[in-house]
């Protein structure tokens, strides 16, 4: 197939990818002299820290996606194709791919990161995730379906077993989304479902390390930690949950929290792109750039974003994986990338630290900023609000976003509980017992829905 791409005497730059990094260095080069070509398997921009609330009910899909063709509409340097990645070949500077081959003249992987289960084959095939819109819509309706089917339950373990959420993971997505359950339990929940008694329901949040929110100040954890207690929300530090089967999320080899809800957000890989060299994919599935985000050993190859492993004395185990060093290292690639057009010498890129926040609830938030900066509550929440709804991209989804949070705060109501797609959770392995291959095509947001089946528990 071909993919019927125009000749242009200009350079082509290929991105793959149009996350938080890809989309910023499309648009950098828009008056740069070069053909810019975006590959990506959705025809969209996902806004990813919002997923847990599409997940949730606060917020539409529609809400925090926008179609890259509206992004890019005018631009006569511009190109979209929609396509799976399958591998790149650098010997011929060409990108294979679902709809046909595409010649590069610089390329630049901002393939985002997939979700890391650690080897955890049981928890990889029946947790939920939330890295994409299908997850967040997914995980939506799965768990108004088990709350259905709670109703139908005369067996009490069995129903608490369905009404029981456990939340892996506490970084920021992790305390958001429970943060979140907590507030649907008790306003909305028991509006929907006046037959069950929802304080029976229990949201666990099970953390590995000694603290939630790892990477921020300790006034911010220990914030967010009291918010989650006062709100109900059981925190485990110091846990990991190793097996999930059978109804059962076993945090030692014999005890287990009982639920069907599990919802993974633990750990992140870089979505890396076949056909690098063994030598620059590090442990973790991140390409090893130098500070022009140059993949080592190819001089047109660059990543960025999460996927990018850029090793610095500030920081010895690379970039932190986060939308703002995506943007940053996009903002200065589209400079590098019009100096070596001039035959110029690329900048260094310096990583400027700008601050960090997380949501728990309505008015408890924490932020801190540079120079040990901290504050909470109601005005972190203000400010949390503000940051996302200046950075969601379109001003349709920027006004459906502040409704819906307006409506939802004075409401205590969230409107968007609809099961319109059913899910039935199922088996990663095929039919003759081999994992998919599927998860490693590696354009962004791609983590796939498990394709096989799932026996009823």
């Amino acid at each position: 197939m071909d993919t019927n791409l125009p000749v242009s005497a200009n350079p082509r730059v290929v991105i793959i990818g149009c996350g938080f990094g890809g989309l910023r260095l499309a648009q950098s080069l828009r008056n740069a002299p070069v053909q810019v070509v975006v590959v990506d398997r959705n025809n969209y921009h996902n806004f990813q820290p919002l997923l847990y609330q599409v997940a949730t009910g606060a917020l539409e899909a529609g809400s925090i996606a926008y179609p890259i063709r509206k992004i890019f509409a005018g631009r006569k340097n511009f190109y979209y194709r929609m396509a799976d990645v399958q591998r790149v070949d650098p010997a011929s500077n060409t990108v294979v791919t679902s709809v046909g081959n595409i010649r590069y003249d610089y390329l630049v992987l901002a393939t985002g990161s997939l979700t890391n289960f650690f080897g955890l084959e049981s928890i990889e095939r029946n947790a939920m995730q939330i890295k994409s819109i299908p997850n967040a819509l997914n995980l939506r309706s799965f768990i108004f379906q088990n709350f259905e089917k709670a109703l139908l339950m005369e067996n009490p373990n069995d129903r608490q077993a369905l009404m029981n959420i456990v939340v892996v993971g506490g970084g920021p997505t992790g305390v958001e989304i429970s943060g979140s359950l907590a507030e649907m339990r008790k306003h909305v929940l028991p509006k929907d479902y006046p037959e069950l008694d929802l304080r029976s329901m229990q949201i666990f949040l099970v953390e590995a390390g000694p603290a939630l929110l790892g990477p921020m100040s300790e006034a911010s954890q220990s914030d967010a930690k009291r918010y989650l207690d006062e709100l109900g929300v059981k925190v485990m530090l110091n846990t990991s949950i190793k097996n999930f089967e059978n109804c059962r999320a076993y945090y030692s080899d014999t005890e287990y929290i009982p639920t069907e809800n599990l919802v993974w957000a633990a750990g992140v890989n870089g979505a890396e792109v076949p056909g690098l060299p063994a030598e620059v994919v590090t442990r973790n599935k991140r390409v090893t750039v130098n500070r022009w985000n140059q993949v080592e050993g190819h001089a047109n190859i660059f990543a960025i974003g999460d996927l990018a492993n850029m090793v610095t004395e500030d920081m010895p185990r690379g970039m932190p994986m986060l939308a703002p060093v995506a943007q940053q290292q996009a903002d200065q690639l589209g400079d590098n990338l019009q100096r070596l057009l001039r035959g110029e010498t690329p900048k260094d890129f310096v990583y400027k630290n700008k601050g960090s926040m997380a949501i728990v609830s309505r008015n408890k938030a924490v932020v801190d900023l540079p120079g040990n900066v901290h504050f909470n509550g109601i005005l972190g929440w203000a400010t949390w609000l503000f940051v996302h709804l200046m950075t969601l991209v379109g001003f349709r989804n920027k006004v459906v976003a502040f409704v819906d949070w307006a409506f939802s705060y004075f409401s205590s109501d969230q409107a968007l509980r609809l099961i319109i797609r059913p899910f039935s959770r199922r088996d990663l392995k095929d039919d003759k017992g081999k994992k998919s291959a599927e998860h490693r095509t590696s354009t962004p947001e791609y983590n796939p829905t498990p394709p096989a089946i799932q026996a009823e528990a």
